[in-house]
């Protein structure tokens, strides 16, 4: 259910508002748009009256979503998600190019990389440090040196990082040394890293899955974004 305030309303009256959403069993998540501030009332609650909602001071229009994911829908947010990190600012009008290589594999390798993708007009470096491999016996990445290596080589020529988290261990250690959490298309619907990085402080980059459709991509988002983290990019990918 989304709940439209009314421009003008009063912090008491939005104060008000929520406690009577939360007092009917919904989890309220607020978004607050260039003219008004909107609340996306979580619950399945098939039979609850809206009026019970439209008629309390500060309420200008209340309406279910239709759609199953809920936070993740136009109707709850209408304004395009803009995410700053320093001075790059990702969903403006400017193309924010990422680039870098699959892995990091040595410091030469990825301190070349930087300097050469940054001279491009990249402003974000991306690079594995643990990868996903068909065989066991490939390389896996290097770990938390390989961190470092990308953290020191962006820190080097003015680049943000991006890296892949594969489970919730690794999330603590990796926002150490990143700026954006990547999610790909493997664990595009690992449910349980999903709602971790929900509750994470840093912007997360969501891969589509292997033959996965628009509701499935959305559904995934709406994991991250319920749990408490608005700053979610989608990134298309081969099906």
């Amino acid at each position: 259910m989304v709940v439209v305030l009314e421009k003008n309303i009063k912090e008491k009256q939005l104060e008000n508002v929520i406690k009577h959403l939360e007092e009917f069993g919904f989890a309220v998540h607020k978004s607050t748009g260039v003219e008004q501030i909107v609340l996306g009332a979580i619950g399945v609650k098939p039979d609850f009256d809206i009026r019970r909602v439209k008629v309390l001071e500060g309420v200008a229009e209340v309406y279910r979503i239709t759609e199953p994911f809920k936070l993740a829908s136009r109707s709850f947010k209408k304004e395009d998600t803009r995410i700053k990190i320093g001075d790059v600012e990702i969903g403006g009008n400017a193309v924010a190019i990422m680039a870098g290589p699959c892995s990091v594999e040595s410091e030469k390798q990825i301190f070349t990389i930087a300097e050469i993708v940054a001279k491009a007009g990249a402003k974000i470096l991306r690079g594995g440090a643990y990868k996903p491999r068909t065989s066991p016996y490939s390389f896996q990445g290097l770990g938390e040196n390989g961190l470092k290596l990308l953290r020191q080589a962006g820190d080097a020529f003015g680049l943000l990082v991006i890296t892949e988290v594969m489970e919730s261990s690794q999330i603590d250690l990796i926002e150490k040394y990143t700026d954006i959490f990547q999610v790909g298309a493997r664990n595009m619907q690992n449910f349980s890293l999903l709602r971790d990085l929900g509750k994470a402080s840093k912007p997360i980059m969501l891969k589509r899955g292997l033959s996965a459709t628009i509701d499935d991509l959305l559904m995934s988002a709406e994991y991250i974004l319920s749990n408490g983290n608005q700053n979610v990019m989608l990134c298309e990918r081969g099906i």
